[in-house]
């Protein structure tokens, strides 16, 4: 098979292209090659898609399939369409469940969870974060939404549209899921979420991508939540405090006692990651049944924690982090129970 990543650099697209390559096809990652590098064996195309013609440099080529992993911006997500549309065997779009409006529901499946309204435009992680809370995340979902649009149209009953949820494993820049690990890692008083009523779900990176892989293969096409099995919040963090294996002392706090000393939820600085107030308690809960029947594969907590902490302790147990509370922060919060 011939398979074209638009990205292939980093986290997603990384992933695909590597599960490509293993998996003996061709691969061509089509990217500006500055956020990283692309796997051994895949070959890199330098484009840019900020530019109408950014993409000539694929021009005359045809794929069996395409994995496109455009975050932020449907003029990006229309013009390879336009571009390579007519010559592609099938199209997979890497969207989010950030597409949802309604975040309260557990349950949801694509067919019956509305959705945020659609926005053409293009934005980035900055701008994202410079909007912030719901603003920002109705512009990332609203785009995605848009860029949903765009692939059914062109594509037909040649597309695939996945919305992941939490994604963990190698090369995640998010520090959500390290964030645990990486805690639990450095031992003494932690602080936990007591929020047994919260659910959550992740899925491994590379679990990921050889279902997408796996659908490509076979021409599987329709929308799926890319999510796993769900389980409440304090369960997982207690499994993956399991995992790692080091004695520390669980200090649970209520959502109430970690708002009242300004936790952030979710990600992000002085946060508790993966911790969401009352109304997000379906955000974590999509209905997985669906991608599980058409072959999505979760593996074991044990192993996804394995892998988080070993790219952690790369990184440094004690770096600054993009999500998370410092070790000072973390005892202010302590202190305050």
């Amino acid at each position: 098979m011939r398979l074209l990543v638009l990205g292939g650099t980093i986290f997603v697209g990384h992933a695909v292209a590597a599960e490509g390559v293993r998996r003996g096809h061709e691969v061509v990652c089509a990217a500006r090659g500055e956020s990283g590098s692309v796997p051994a064996g895949a070959t890199l195309v330098r484009v840019d898609r900020n530019a109408e013609d950014g993409l000539a440099p694929l021009a005359g080529q045809d794929f069996d399939a395409v994995v496109d992993v455009s975050p932020l911006s449907y003029p990006w997500v229309e013009r390879a369409l336009r571009a390579l549309g007519e010559r592609v065997g099938h199209w997979s779009f890497v969207s989010t469940i950030s597409v949802y409006a309604d975040n309260a529901t557990p349950g949801l499946t694509p067919e019956t969870g509305p959705l945020v309204p659609a926005l053409t435009e293009h934005s980035d992680r900055e701008q994202m974060a410079a909007r912030g809370g719901e603003d920002g995340v109705l512009l990332y979902g609203g785009i995605k939404v848009a860029s949903e649009n765009a692939v059914r149209a062109a594509m037909g009953d040649r597309a695939l549209v996945t919305r992941p949820g939490l994604i963990t494993g190698a090369g995640d820049r998010s520090d959500r899921f390290g964030y645990w690990p990486a805690r639990f890692a450095r031992g003494g008083r932690v602080l936990v979420p007591d929020t047994p009523e919260l659910p959550m779900q992740y899925i491994d990176v590379r679990d990921y991508a050889r279902w997408l892989l796996d659908a490509a293969e076979r021409g599987l096409t329709g929308t799926f939540d890319a999510v796993g099995p769900a389980q409440p919040l304090p369960d997982l963090v207690a499994g993956i405090r399991e995992a790692v294996g080091v004695d520390v002392e669980p200090v649970p706090a209520t959502a109430e006692q970690l708002v009242e000393a300004k936790v952030e939820p979710w990600g992000g600085p002085r946060s508790l990651p993966l911790w969401l107030p009352p109304e997000f308690l379906g955000m974590g809960a999509h209905d997985p049944t669906p991608a599980l029947e058409a072959g999505l594969r979760v593996r074991p907590l044990d192993e996804a924690v394995a892998d988080a902490l070993e790219r952690e302790r790369e990184l440094g147990l004690d770096r600054p982090r993009r999500a998370g509370l410092s070790p000072q922060e973390e005892q202010e919060v302590l202190a305050k129970l």
